[in-house]
């Protein structure tokens, strides 16, 4: 059985908790040491309680926390040789916490396995992750410009997913923050997933046994909840799964807390962030999959 709470997801940090009986792993730690150990006492546990940090890339808004606690803590840092010496080149010289995977390599910690994959992003060598335990599975699909093939085929068997929607295409072009660089560094291929291209990733897996999403990575100023939320849910509509529900997950709450597996798939059993109040300032996500659950609706 897996219990899955997004701590915190878009471009100010990244965090997942991961809990499998007394396993409990954090997969990128994107936030400040301050604002992840809140967000781990919201949820029980504590950073000194984690068997281990799981990396999925170098950048700051994914490893913030490692940055500054690695010399002070001990939990083991999992990452690939390129990511750790990415790090080590910077604010982790000296870093001797490291134990190392490969892209395309099973490893266990606890009760828990893990697969890395690559993905296409501008880092040194950005992975995702199908995470198992039991007869339950959760993918990881953040920080990629496009899907291929191979990367879809890497969650098909996911119960849940966490999938970036980083931004609605209308809005970018718009923005008059961003320069054009900057615009087209989103927008390509080794950059971020639209909500369009992330429900395209999602129309390949509605047939399979996806019921959970999270949407990640929301852009504060490029996307609303409400346009990715209507984009990613499309392809389950189309495809008559009602069973089937998606939220975001944003920068300023966690999102509840998922439980996939035996005996109880697929149950929500703990609240940590207040029920229809939507992180990163867009007031629907969480009451929706409240509203979902009661109502039966995708």
């Amino acid at each position: 059985m897996l219990e899955i709470t997004i701590l915190a997801s878009g471009s100010a940090g990244n965090a997942a908790l991961v809990r499998a009986g007394e396993t409990r792993i954090l997969l990128d730690a994107g936030l400040s040491a301050r604002r992840l150990e809140e967000r781990l006492a919201r949820c029980g546990t504590m950073l000194s309680r984690l068997d281990a940090i799981v990396l999925t890339h170098e950048h700051g808004d994914h490893t913030q926390a490692v940055r500054s606690l690695w010399s002070r803590c001990d939990v083991p840092i999992y990452a690939n040789r390129m990511t750790a010496a990415a790090l080590e080149a910077g604010p982790m010289a000296g870093c001797r916490l490291w134990r190392f995977f490969g892209a395309g390599q099973a490893f266990a910690i606890g009760g828990i396995t893990l697969e890395a994959f690559s993905v296409p992003h501008d880092a040194a060598d950005p992975v995702g992750f199908l995470v198992r335990s039991g007869d339950a599975t959760f993918g990881l699909l953040t920080d990629l410009g496009h899907a291929p093939p191979g990367v879809i085929d890497r969650v098909r068997e996911a119960d849940a997913l966490l999938i970036e929607a980083n931004y609605d295409d209308d809005l970018l072009q718009r923005d008059t923050r961003r320069p054009w660089s900057v615009k087209q560094r989103i927008s390509s291929r080794h950059g971020h997933l639209s909500n369009a291209a992330a429900a395209e990733v999602l129309a390949t897996l509605c047939d399979g046994p996806l019921s959970r999403v999270f949407l990640g990575h929301l852009s504060r100023d490029c996307n609303t909840a409400d346009l990715a939320l209507t984009a990613a849910r499309e392809p389950f509509k189309r495809t008559g799964r009602p069973e089937a529900s998606v939220i975001c997950a944003g920068q300023d709450e966690p999102t509840p807390t998922l439980r996939l597996g035996s005996p109880a798939r697929r149950e929500v059993v703990e609240e940590v962030g207040p029920v229809g109040q939507q992180q990163d300032h867009q007031p629907h996500a969480q009451g929706d999959f409240f509203a979902f659950l009661q109502a039966g609706q995708p």
